[in-house]
């Protein structure tokens, strides 16, 4: 099934009736995730600059998740030549670097009344900062180099070498000592977090991942789009 999407116009067929449907659920998950969030209760440390993390950590969820994304259709790119791979890769980089960016900045923001600093070189941060600046990279090679195929496998190699900070930025506060606290969601035993609290982050969670796959097809269509106009304005100028 996956190869079979990897042709242009079976892609373009089978996401076009798709992408409604995901711009439509996407909405509605932000809307009852948003709902969710105003409606649960303060913590009793953090008061209500709890309700941060609604926004923040799904956006540090979908900061990883899109960057594997980007090393998988790289991968995929450089080794197999699929036609919708690199399409695919430089899709994915301007979205998981805005996804990476709203987690820098709304963990600023929570840090600063928890920690009492606006940033601190915690092993968390600094890891997620540097995988900020691999999208950044990737999206600054990608328009320093005219041609498109040595572009797309410049790009898909450094995608796959930032590809190495990904588990690092997941296991950074098991490996150093860090201000963010182990996981409480995802582990062994169960969440460590109430209901009410867990609710509108797993609800927010889906609503960021809906938005990105919705976000995603739609580039790639367009770039699909894209690239059939300029093969025909260069076949239009072959021929006159």
């Amino acid at each position: 099934m996956v190869f079979g999407l990897a042709n242009p116009q079976r892609f373009m067929s089978v996401t076009k009736p798709l992408t409604p449907v995901l711009a439509g659920l996407s909405a509605l998950l932000l809307l009852v995730g948003m709902w969710l969030s105003f409606a649960a209760p303060e913590d009793y440390q953090q008061g209500d600059t709890v309700r941060i993390m609604f926004i923040h950590v799904p956006a540090a969820w979908m900061s990883l998740f899109v960057y594997s994304c980007l090393a998988g259709a790289s991968f995929f790119g450089l080794v197999f030549r699929h036609a919708l791979a690199d399409a695919a890769a430089r899709a994915a980089a301007p979205l998981g670097a805005g996804f990476t960016l709203l987690a820098l900045v709304t963990g600023s923001i929570w840090g600063r009344p928890m920690w009492g600093a606006w940033w601190v070189w915690d092993a968390r941060l600094t890891s997620v900062l540097i995988l900020f600046l691999f999208y950044v990279g990737y999206l600054a090679l990608q328009a320093a180099i005219e041609d498109e195929q040595k572009s797309a496998r410049a790009c898909a190699v450094l995608a796959l070498v930032g590809a190495v900070n990904v588990p690092i930025v997941h296991f950074s506060v098991n490996w150093w000592n860090s201000l963010h606290q182990d996981a409480s969601v995802f582990r062994i035993g169960g969440p460590t977090i109430s209901w009410p609290i867990l609710a509108p982050l797993l609800v927010m969670a889906l609503a960021y991942t809906v938005l990105f796959l919705w976000l995603w097809i739609v580039r790639i269509q367009t770039e699909v789009v894209r690239k059939r106009a300029v093969a025909l304005a260069l076949r239009a100028a072959g021929g006159a």
